[in-house]
């Protein structure tokens, strides 16, 4: 089971070199990025941010299961460079201000407006997809951010969604053993005193 605590924690697969992240795509996206081994412009378009999600189950909350609409109707696991990632979050801003993390408002809008990355933690999800007591991180890239996954960053992707369809197959069925046995293996994801200050990894 994962742990519970801290309240805030980076749980994701990853080795030493690289670390998953999934999105989830129409099928002209998810097409031409499996064909090309990243995204290309268009159809994906470069000029909005990207939200990549180290939770398999939060983005099965995103997308229901890849089934709430044709946009988000197949299921990308990205692999990406464990040294870009920290690139992303040591670039980053909080999505809100929180006190603590920031002197002011004002130092945190400051931060925002310069920044090419949004951090936002939350509520992790279970097998039925209600959340849980604890939160998932959500890292939200734009400018600088997005060109560098894209062109810089991502090692390999690979389509799970007929991953997602068996587990949540297995879920309408009750079989929830067996759905928990296909989950990804997340594992905590170590981070610096520092930069989990930053992100408000607590």
């Amino acid at each position: 089971m994962i742990n519970l605590n801290p309240h805030r924690q980076i749980r994701a697969v990853y080795t030493d070199k690289v670390i998953r992240v999934y999105q989830a795509y129409s099928d002209a996206i998810a097409d031409s990025a499996i064909a090309h081994g990243t995204f290309v412009s268009l159809p994906f378009k470069m000029e909005r941010m990207t939200w990549i999600k180290p939770s398999f189950l939060w983005m099965m909350y995103r997308s229901g299961w890849g089934k709430k609409d044709s946009g988000q109707n197949r299921i990308l696991a990205i692999d990406i460079k464990r040294d870009g990632f920290e690139w992303a979050l040591e670039h980053s801003c909080l999505s809100h201000f929180i006190d603590g993390c920031y002197t002011s408002k004002e130092e945190w809008l400051a931060v925002k407006n310069n920044s090419p990355v949004r951090i936002q933690w939350d509520p992790e999800r279970d097998l039925h997809l209600q959340p849980l007591g604890y939160r998932a991180i959500q890292v939200g890239l734009s400018g600088e951010a997005v060109d560098l996954y894209v062109n810089e960053w991502i090692e390999s992707i690979t389509e799970v969604t007929e991953l997602a369809d068996t587990i949540c197959a297995l879920v309408e069925l009750g079989k929830l053993e067996e759905a928990r046995l296909l989950l990804p293996k997340e594992q905590v994801y170590p981070t610096s005193e520092g930069l989990a200050k930053k992100i408000n990894c607590l």
